[in-house]
C-alpha cells in the first residue's frame, strides 16, 4: 500500500530523501524559483503540477544537482549530494543516445558497468527493469536506439531510471512519463510507480493529465510562477480545484464544429481529402486518429503530409502544415531563436530577391506570442530558453501562422498545461469555423472528444470510424483490441 501524506505515517514523520529549505534560483532578472520550502519523504508519489514556466523543471534540476540554488539549501539525508541519496531523474525531453544501443545507454549512466562482462550484466539490468515495469515488452537490449518507436524509447528511458545498479534508486523523477505511451502501457508505469512507493522508494511524478496525478500521487503541489501555491493530500483535491490553483479555467464542454453540424443537417459535402488507408475529411471538420500507440497512425499522418509537400522547395501557399510531437527529431531548429522557429514554415511569404522582410517576421512572432501565451520577454532569445509545452506552443504556431487549409498534427499536445490546451482546443475550433480542416492523432482520450470523426487503427489499418456520441473510451479500445463489428 502505498504511504499517503496524513495517514498514520505521514510524509512529515517519515524518512525525508531530499529538502529544500528557502531555495530559489535566478536566471538574471529572471527568478525562476522563489523561496520553496518542501520535503520528500520515503514512500510517498508527490504529484507536481504547474502550467508550463511555472517552475517544476527548476525545482526537479536544484534537486538533481543540475542546478545550485542562488539562495537556501538542498539537503540529502544521509548523502553528499544526489547521486549518493539515490536520486535519478527521466527527463521529459529524452536524453538517450540515439546512436547507442539500449545496454549501451544504462552504461552512460551506471557507471560501474566496465570490465570484462559488463555487457551482460547491462543487459540483465536493463532486461530485468523493462520485464518488471513493462511485461509482454518487445525490446531487445542490443537494439539502437534510433531503429526502436518514440513509444519505445520513453519505455527504455524509465527503465533505466529504476534499474538495479551499484546504488539503488530511492527518488525517481518522472517528468510527463506517458506522454509518448498508450493507455495500456501507461498503466502498467502507473502500477509500478505504486508497488515501489509502497516498498519505501519516493517519485516525483509530473504530469499534466489530472487523471494519472489523482490516481498516482499520495500528496499534491502546486506550482505557479516559481513559488509553491498549494500542497496538501491528493485526497484533499478535486480536479477543480486543483485546476484553480494552477491559476487556469477547466475546460469547457466539447462543441462540435460547423463541418460536423452540416453534416448532421444532411450535408453531403465532397470530402476534402482521403487517404490510401481510408481516412477522409471535409472542410472545417476535426478529425481524429485513435488506438493503440504504434499501430500506424503516425505513419498514415506522415505519408498524407509528404503527399502534400515538396521534398525540395518550400510553397507560398502550403496545402498542408505539420505539427510535429517529437519535437526534438522533427520540429525544432534547437540554434535558432523562438521568432525563426515561429516563423519557419512562412518562410516563403516573409522573403523577396532572397532576404527576409524581419519587420513582418517580428510582426509575425508577436501576434502568435500574444494569441497562443508564449512565455517569453523576447521573441529572440533561443528556442531550448523555453519550457518544453511553450516549445510545443511554438510549433503550433508555426503551422497556424500559415495559410495552409489542412492542419496535420502528431500528437501535438505532449507536455502541455491543461491550461494551455484548453486554450488550444479552443482556436482549432476557431480555425475550423473558419474552414481549416484538422487530422488530429493523439494518445488523450479528453484531445479525441474534440473530434467530430475519429478512425481508430489497428495494426496498420482502420479497425473503426466513430462520430458524435459514439466517439468514447468504450467504443475506441473495442475498436482497438479487435475488430468490433458493434464499434465499427
Amino acid at each position: 500500500m502505498v504511504v499517503r501524506t496524513g495517514d498514520d505515517q505521514t510524509g512529515a514523520q517519515a524518512v525525508p530523501v531530499v529538502e529544500l529549505l528557502g531555495a530559489s534560483k535566478s536566471f538574471g532578472a529572471l527568478k525562476a524559483l522563489d523561496h520553496v520550502d518542501l520535503r520528500i519523504a520515503a514512500g510517498e508519489c508527490l504529484g507536481l503540477v504547474g502550467h508550463n514556466g511555472a517552475g517544476k523543471s527548476t525545482l526537479v534540476n536544484l534537486i538533481t544537482g543540475l542546478f545550485a540554488p542562488t539562495e537556501g539549501q538542498v539537503r540529502y539525508a544521509g548523502a553528499a549530494n544526489h547521486l549518493e541519496a539515490g536520486i535519478r531523474a527521466i527527463s521529459q525531453e529524452g536524453t538517450l543516445c540515439p546512436n547507442l544501443t539500449v545496454l549501451e545507454n544504462l552504461s552512460v549512466v551506471q557507471r560501474d558497468l566496465t570490465g570484462l562482462g559488463w555487457r551482460r550484466r547491462a543487459a540483465d539490468r536493463i532486461r530485468s527493469a523493462l520485464d518488471v515495469i513493462f511485461p509482454g515488452h518487445r525490446i531487445r537490449s542490443d537494439s539502437l536506439v534510433i531503429d526502436l518507436t518514440l513509444a519505445e524509447q520513453q519505455m527504455v528511458e524509465i527503465a533505466i531510471g529504476f534499474a538495479d545498479g551499484l546504488r539503488p534508486a530511492r527518488l525517481v523523477v518522472l517528468d510527463e512519463p506517458t506522454s509518448s505511451l498508450d493507455a495500456s502501457i501507461a498503466a502498467q508505469l502507473l502500477a509500478h510507480i505504486r508497488r515501489f512507493c509502497a516498498e519505501g522508494g519516493a517519485v516525483i511524478f509530473i504530469s499534466h493529465m489530472m487523471g494519472e496525478i489523482f490516481d498516482t500521487a499520495s500528496r499534491i503541489v502546486v506550482m505557479r510562477d516559481g513559488r509553491l501555491i498549494a500542497e496538501r493530500p491528493a485526497g484533499q483535491f478535486t480536479r477543480q480545484g486543483l485546476v484553480d490553483a494552477m491559476g487556469h479555467v477547466t475546460e469547457s464542454d466539447v462543441q462540435p464544429s460547423p463541418a460536423a453540424l452540416a453534416r448532421a443537417l444532411g450535408d453531403k459535402s465532397q470530402a476534402i481529402l482521403r487517404t490510401p488507408e481510408g481516412i477522409e475529411a471535409r472542410k472545417g471538420e476535426i478529425v481524429g486518429l485513435a488506438g493503440l500507440a504504434g499501430h500506424g497512425q503516425a505513419e498514415a499522418l506522415a505519408r498524407f503530409y509528404l503527399s502534400q509537400s515538396s521534398d525540395w522547395h518550400g510553397a507560398a501557399r502550403p496545402a498542408a502544415a505539420f505539427v510535429a510531437g517529437d519535437r526534438k527529431r522533427d520540429g525544432l531548429m534547437p540554434i535558432w531563436s523562438i521568432r525563426r522557429n515561429l516563423t519557419l514554415a512562412a518562410l516563403d511569404t516573409l522573403t523577396r530577391w532572397g532576404l527576409i522582410d524581419t519587420a513582418k517576421e517580428a510582426a509575425i512572432g508577436a501576434e502568435w506570442q500574444r494569441r497562443i501565451g508564449i512565455r517569453t520577454p523576447d521573441m529572440g532569445n533561443p528556442i531550448l530558453s523555453l519550457s518544453g509545452g511553450n516549445q510545443q506552443k511554438v510549433l503550433f504556431a508555426r503551422a497556424l501562422a500559415t495559410t495552409a487549409g489542412v492542419i496535420v498534427m502528431d500528437d501535438p499536445m505532449r507536455g502541455v498545461d491543461i491550461g494551455t490546451k484548453t486554450e488550444v482546443y479552443d482556436m482549432i475550433r476557431h480555425e475550423a469555423a473558419r474552414g481549416r480542416t484538422f487530422l488530429w492523432y493523439s494518445t488523450e482520450m479528453d484531445e479525441i472528444r474534440n473530434c467530430d470523426r475519429v478512425f481508430v487503427f489497428r495494426n496498420g489499418t482502420i479497425s473503426a470510424e466513430l462520430e458524435g456520441d459514439r466517439i468514447s473510451e468504450e467504443n475506441i479500445l473495442a475498436a482497438s483490441f479487435q475488430f468490433d463489428e458493434d464499434a465499427a
